[in-house]
């Protein structure tokens, strides 16, 4: 039988794991190692919305927060959005995390989740937490380029993920980013592999929320004006 969508997208997060090294005071976090639950979670979602043969378009985020696809295995998706929109409950975390209070609005206004992601399919060229220690001894969330030792550490890894969720069945004439430093070192991955015809740029989830929240609707609208404009 032919894989559909939800297969391939579960079959690609249960084999995930990163074996590179990484800079001193950086470390990654793999849900589907760590927490069975989140398994369990990630193929009910992608079993939802996902068990087609449809392609899709790409949009792509920076690396998973910890409190959201670090714990849910869905990106941009915290337990309550997971719950209260999706309808699939988790009972071993319980997260908000702001970037997903943002894409669930958006995509409330997009048309509703079966909607959006009948289109779209999110992920991250690094598609695993990444957390860094303070000087003070705590654990913060991280971004695959905020240490250039960091991102030359994963570059090969972001490359491959790529690949991979290329492979998986999406549209590459125009994949969408989010955030503008993102989208720098996306375009030089971009330049090196030519993995997509178009790079169409997006304000990052949490820049709108934690900076830009007065104007979110405005935001909201630039999303959907800009992904309609594309939608199949």
């Amino acid at each position: 039988m032919m894989k559909t969508f939800a297969d391939n997208v579960t079959n690609f997060n249960r084999s995930l794991q990163y074996l590179g090294k990484l800079p001193k005071g950086f470390q990654v976090l793999n849900p589907y190692m760590d927490n069975p639950e989140t398994i369990e979670v990630m193929q009910l979602f992608y079993k939802k919305y996902y068990n087609d043969f449809n392609q899709r378009k790409f949009i792509i985020g920076i690396n998973p927060s910890r409190h959201g696809a670090g714990v849910t295995g869905v990106p941009f998706t915290d337990t309550k959005r997971l719950a209260a929109v999706c309808g699939i409950k988790m009972h071993s975390a319980y997260t908000h995390e702001i970037s997903s209070v943002f894409i669930y609005d958006m995509i409330s206004s997009f048309g509703g989740a079966e909607h959006f992601y009948r289109e779209f399919y999110i992920n991250s060229p690094f598609p695993l937490a990444i957390i860094r220690e303070t000087k003070e001894g705590k654990w913060l969330n991280a971004n695959y380029y905020d240490d250039i030792n960091l991102f030359k550490a994963v570059k090969n890894f972001m490359i491959q993920s790529l690949k991979d969720h290329i492979s998986l069945g999406l549209d590459t004439s125009e994949v969408f980013v989010l955030g503008k430093k993102n989208a720098d070192f996306i375009h030089k991955i971009n330049k090196e592999e030519k993995l997509f015809d178009k790079l169409s740029i997006l304000e990052h989830p949490r820049y709108i929320q934690q900076y830009k929240s007065r104007d979110k609707e405005l935001y909201i609208e630039k999303y959907i004006s800009t992904l309609k404009n594309s939608s199949f």
